[in-house]
């Protein structure tokens, strides 16, 4: 069940820093390049440069975990497969619908004073692409998408969160995270920040509850109309 209008304005209220994850709050990365091509187009990639594909690849679907599953049985083609990946990403996102209420959520940030920041396992290149695209650059303080080269970077660690935290110098009591998934509960608990689980998917809210999420929510919207 979504939070209520009153649950989301306490939550929010002691909020001066706004984590947002990218893929689901503000936009669906892989809708219009799907993630299941990507990842084949990763695998090709290595092929043509002479690299069998790890033990398992061929059951990635998700382009970040065959990323995660490369680094892991060759470290020697972490940084090329992460710069394969990241180019494909920034291809993604020229054609990635915008979460519906995602731009809602910067506008009404930036309307009541509070900064934001993009903190994601995708690429930063790409959420930047996104940003400037969509004209939405001048809203956002901050981008920290994956370490280039370091997947153990990505969420559940901490390290993207922490890192964020550091560049606004708060501390994890003035600050909310917004994850569709439980890796970003379980980065946000690990950093001590609170996160509004954003349930877009069927099944979603129980894995977000059950992950930890201090509240969910089935719209963007609804944040969006509470930080107003």
């Amino acid at each position: 069940m979504s939070a209520t209008p009153q649950q989301l304005a306490g939550v929010l209220r002691p909020v001066k820093h706004v984590f947002l994850d990218f893929d689901g709050p503000v936009c669906s990365v892989f809708a219009g390049l799907p993630a299941p091509e990507v990842a084949r187009r990763l695998r090709e990639g290595l092929l043509v440069a002479g690299e069998q594909a790890p033990a398992g690849a061929a059951e990635k679907s998700d382009p970040l975990a065959l990323l995660r599953l490369v680094s892991d049985a060759r470290p020697d083609l972490t940084e090329s497969t992460d710069a394969a990946l990241a180019a494909l990403e920034i291809e993604a996102v020229r054609v990635a619908p915008p979460t519906p209420g995602g731009e809602s959520v910067l506008r009404a940030c930036a309307r009541s004073g509070r900064l934001v920041s993009v903190v994601s396992n995708n690429s930063g290149a790409a959420i930047t692409a996104y940003l400037a695209e969509h004209g939405l650059s001048d809203y956002v303080a901050g981008v920290f998408g994956r370490v280039p080269g370091d997947p153990s970077s990505m969420k559940p660690n901490p390290r993207l969160l922490l890192e964020a935290m550091d560049a606004v110098g708060t501390r994890p009591d003035h600050c909310i995270f917004i994850g569709d998934a439980a890796r970003d509960v379980e980065a946000g608990e690990a950093a001590g920040v609170p996160t509004i689980g954003y349930a877009n998917k069927p099944g979603k809210a129980a894995k977000l509850t059950a992950a930890g999420a201090v509240v969910i929510v089935d719209s963007m919207g609804l944040i969006a109309t509470a930080l107003a």
